[in-house]
């Protein structure tokens, strides 16, 4: 017949049952699936004291360098076009109205300043001229008038009233004769021309419009018959000094405030691969463009070759302020974190790799400035971070 147990045998067995079963458990968890647990290659206490280590074949997916200073050129892009130098292009019009009678030059031809572009059949040169030959005939009366009375003075007893009143139409006539020349002459017609319309006392009814600059007929719309009106347009002929043309930027808004008078710009046009023009900005506009939120940036550039066409799309490069010599890094030397924090790698021994975070500013030839974060001379990944963050994240199993 079995003894009951006392309370102290029964305490000292549930010990032993307990002990058992703990000792069972970590057997169980030490043996998993036969292995023996290996230490994880990354530490992920805090992600800005992240550590990865390498082994020699994963080190050949990196490239590693110290960390360097670098000129970053403190830029603005903003795209525009290719303009006329409007100071040195204009519409060439006639002052008077008139059927034109013969245009003198082509499109795309070299003219000089003062050179005809074309004659017009006016009649209020024709009226100018009228009056010129008008006022030279009574000149001439008037003249022959003076010398008889001044013979005939002393003679057949001319009064000196007489006399007075033959010189002060005399005078008349030579003012008359006078203003009627300045008159032909504002059409264009040179003392020459008036001289040989008086000599001839014939008319010449066509006015001569000529370039007011030198350069390059870039519009031509007149046509013998053709009557024009001053100011109508299109106008007969364009001209334009070709030598000089205008950029036009449409700079953002938001980088507006940092653009000013004076600063050097770099333009590259599509249509004249691998050349660059340079200059620097000669106006701004005062508003922004409602429609577009931009403001108007121009600079002149010189271009003797004609190598530019108005209506060309550019890109500008606008130096802001002066280049900023900084600590850098590669692009491909930082990863965004899934927090929106930048980070770069850095080591001592090639071996062991630790996450840094870092503050960015300027981006020029594939490289950060770092404001914060890394120092000169570090030991950086330049190239494969990402990989780098990925083991991170998913450490490779064995």
């Amino acid at each position: 017949m079995m003894k009951d147990v006392s309370p102290l045998g029964r305490r000292a067995a549930l010990v032993i049952a307990t002990l058992a079963a703990a000792g069972f458990a970590a057997l169980f968890l030490r043996s998993g699936s036969g292995q023996t647990p290996a230490s994880s290659p990354a530490t992920n206490a805090h992600p800005a004291e992240a550590i990865v280590e390498l082994t020699g074949s994963q080190l050949k997916a990196l490239k590693v360098e110290p960390i360097v200073r670098y000129q970053f050129p403190a830029e603005r892009e903003a795209l525009g076009a290719i303009d006329y130098d409007e100071d040195l292009a204009v519409q060439v019009f006639s002052s008077y109205p008139g059927k034109i009678l013969s245009a003198l030059a082509n499109l795309g031809d070299d003219v000089q300043k003062g050179q005809a572009l074309f004659t017009i059949d006016s009649p209020d040169l024709i009226q100018a001229e009228s009056l010129l030959i008008s006022a030279a005939a009574t000149l001439e009366l008037t003249s022959q008038e003076l010398s008889r009375a001044r013979d005939l003075r002393g003679i057949n007893g001319v009064s000196e009233r007489e006399l007075e009143q033959a010189t002060s139409d005399q005078h008349t006539a030579e003012g008359a004769l006078k203003a009627a020349r300045e008159v032909v002459r504002l059409f264009g017609k040179t003392e020459t021309q008036i001289d040989q319309i008086l000599t001839a006392r014939k008319i010449d009814p066509a006015l001569v419009v000529a370039s007011p600059v030198s350069g390059r007929v870039t519009a031509r719309n007149a046509q013998p018959g053709l009557f024009v009106q001053p100011g109508n347009t299109p106008a007969p002929y364009s001209v334009a000094d070709l030598s000089t043309k205008w950029m036009v930027a449409n700079v953002t808004e938001s980088d507006s405030l940092l653009v000013r008078l004076g600063q050097p710009i770099r333009a590259a046009v599509s249509a004249v691969p691998g050349r660059v023009f340079a200059g620097r900005i000669s106006a701004l506009g005062t508003a922004v463009d409602p429609n577009t939120h931009r403001v108007m940036a121009r600079c002149e550039l010189k271009d003797p070759n004609n190598d530019l066409r108005p209506g060309m799309l550019a890109t500008f490069i606008i130096q802001v302020r002066d280049p900023v010599d900084a600590v850098a890094i590669p692009t491909t030397g930082v990863v965004r974190n899934g927090d929106g924090t930048m980070a770069a790698w850095v080591t001592g021994d090639h071996h062991r790799f630790t996450q840094r975070i870092i503050k960015l500013g300027l981006e020029r030839d594939g490289r950060y400035e770092v404001l914060e974060g890394l120092r000169l001379g570090e030991i950086a990944v330049t190239d494969g971070a990402v990989f780098l963050s990925n083991l991170l994240e998913a450490p490779p199993a064995d």
